[in-house]
């Protein structure tokens, strides 16, 4: 399996409803494993006021991290950044870089779309899953 290919199998159970995942093929061998949920007792709550709809910046999609790491949002610190609010870009152009021990990790766009919001400051640290980039769908 490639290293993107792992990332993607990570990202899909992080969002399943799975606890433990065994995958073999041929020599390679991967387990991943989250904690089992804690079941809580109910408690009675006075009512409170409905929560408010949410917005639609908080509901549109997101470009996320494959990996923790250090978020570069240019090749290099002389050169421009990959992309910026505003930019439409084409599935599979290169957005921004991970670092992760030392490798350099591209995040691609997942689709033809359009950046509406960089989220992560350049050389800020990024979690497994956090939102990098906020987009809209071409």
């Amino acid at each position: 399996m490639t290293n993107q290919e792992i990332y993607d199998l990570m990202a899909r159970f992080d969002g399943s409803g799975l606890h433990k995942l065994r995958l073999s093929q041929g020599d390679f061998q991967i387990e991943l494993e989250k904690a089992a949920p804690v079941v809580s007792a109910a408690v009675s709550v006075p009512a409170a006021a409905p929560a408010a709809a949410p917005r639609a910046e908080e509901t549109a999609p997101v470009i996320s991290a494959p990996l923790v790491g250090t978020f570069y949002a240019a090749p290099a610190p002389e050169q421009p950044p990959f992309v910026q609010a505003g930019d439409r870009v084409e599935k599979g152009r290169t957005v921004c870089l991970i670092e992760a021990m030392k490798t350099m990790i591209e995040v691609p766009a997942p689709c033809d779309c359009v950046i509406e919001e960089v989220l992560k400051a350049n050389g800020e640290l990024a979690a497994f899953g956090e939102a990098l980039m906020r987009y809209k769908p071409c």
